[in-house]
């Protein structure tokens, strides 16, 4: 079995009256982040952290910002054409652990349709998408609510049979 393993990391600053989105779920706060697409960090960590298990570059090189087609995206649809690749090579999502540093709002109870929207995406059960969330104790950018912050980890693997010992599909 061929295992690689890649990491992502994604930050976005936050603003008054804009719409904030996390892990393909809309969260309700008064602020929402800062970007040229929909602004889903998580999602876009998430797709750095698979393109790198690959050595295939990050998010910028295959959906860059100064492209209109971008503009104002739905991040699930990245994800999605990100996976593409990753399935094109032959290989599939074991797992990912990701973690958001977000101050405000609390998110605890987004995390269980954040795993379920992903897990769709990326055709494994829910299991196999960990999301947890903290804050940074009131520190840095994060602390002052200006901004959220995600870290991505991901493991895939090619040529492997799908049996009741490892089963990576939803069922």
């Amino acid at each position: 079995m061929d295992l690689r393993i890649g990491s992502g990391y994604d930050v976005h600053l936050l603003a008054k009256g804009l719409p904030f989105y996390i892990g393909g779920v809309k969260i309700e706060h008064t602020k929402g982040c800062i970007a040229h697409s929909d602004g889903d960090t998580l999602i876009h960590a998430l797709c750095d952290a698979l393109l790198g298990a690959l050595a295939l570059g990050d998010i910028g090189q295959h959906f860059p910002d100064t492209s209109e087609e971008f503009k104002g995206i739905d991040s699930k649809i990245l994800l999605r054409r990100t996976y593409d690749l990753i399935l094109e090579r032959g290989y599939r999502l074991v797992n990912a652990d990701c973690t958001i540093l977000l101050q405000r709002p609390k998110v605890a109870s987004y995390i269980l349709p954040m795993r379920e929207t992903l897990a769709e995406i990326l055709q494994v059960h829910p299991d196999r998408i960990s999301i947890k969330a903290t804050t940074t104790e009131g520190a840095g950018f994060v602390g002052r609510e200006e901004g959220i912050a995600v870290y991505a980890t991901v493991l895939i693997a090619a040529n492997f049979t799908n049996n009741a010992n490892f089963s990576l599909c939803k069922e």
